[in-house]
């Protein structure tokens, strides 16, 4: 998945520590929204969210419709401006690589949304449904359950759910370094 280049959304700022815009983002967004809510109700429907995410991503249709599904989460038909935001900031942490820093911030909010019958635990088919929004790879969701899993009921709590958001923002910022000092490294081996 990823941001269409030159769409409205491209063009803003997501902070990259907690993940969230800047508040004259968040005004020119409202804004965004308002122009986008044609009935003037302070909502989306799902014609209108499916046109404007087929619009700023890449998204299949299958997927607009299952992300509609998942933040119309009292089932109106009809989404506001906090679940809009949400998907916004869901959407720029995953075009500036930061999906783990933002589930790592965000953590309950992205426990509620992945929380779809509301049992106060996710299940490994609906991590899997909704991957392709954080960029988690099958093999790391295999990797996630069984590490993270400590009941062993096949199914993450709060309180493991946040103990992986912590261990997978470890792991990539551990990733990023050594990235960067191999950068360093090459670096300096080629300017000798």
């Amino acid at each position: 998945m990823r941001v269409k280049e030159g769409s409205f959304l491209w063009y803003l700022y997501l902070d990259k520590i907690y993940c969230l815009l800047s508040v004259r983002n968040v005004k020119a967004l409202l804004e965004y929204f308002r122009l986008l809510d044609v009935h003037r109700k302070n909502t989306l429907n799902d014609v209108l969210f499916y046109h404007f995410l087929s619009y700023v991503t890449n998204l299949k249709s299958r997927q607009i419709k299952m992300v509609f599904d998942m933040l119309d989460w009292n089932a109106v038909g009809e989404i506001g401006f906090e679940e809009f935001y949400l998907l916004v900031c869901i959407l720029l942490s995953h075009q500036n690589h930061l999906e783990e820093q933002f589930m790592y911030c965000h953590s309950r909010h992205v426990f509620r949304l992945l929380d779809i019958n509301g049992e106060q635990r996710i299940g490994m088919s609906n991590f899997h449904t909704y991957r392709f929004l954080f960029n988690i790879k099958k093999e790391q969701l295999r990797e996630f359950f069984h590490s993270f899993d400590y009941a062993d009921d096949h199914h993450l709590n709060y309180k493991e759910f946040k103990i992986y958001t912590i261990f997978a923002n470890d792991k990539a910022k551990e990733s990023v370094e050594n990235e960067t000092k191999g950068l360093g490294l090459a670096r300096q081996g080629s300017s000798c």
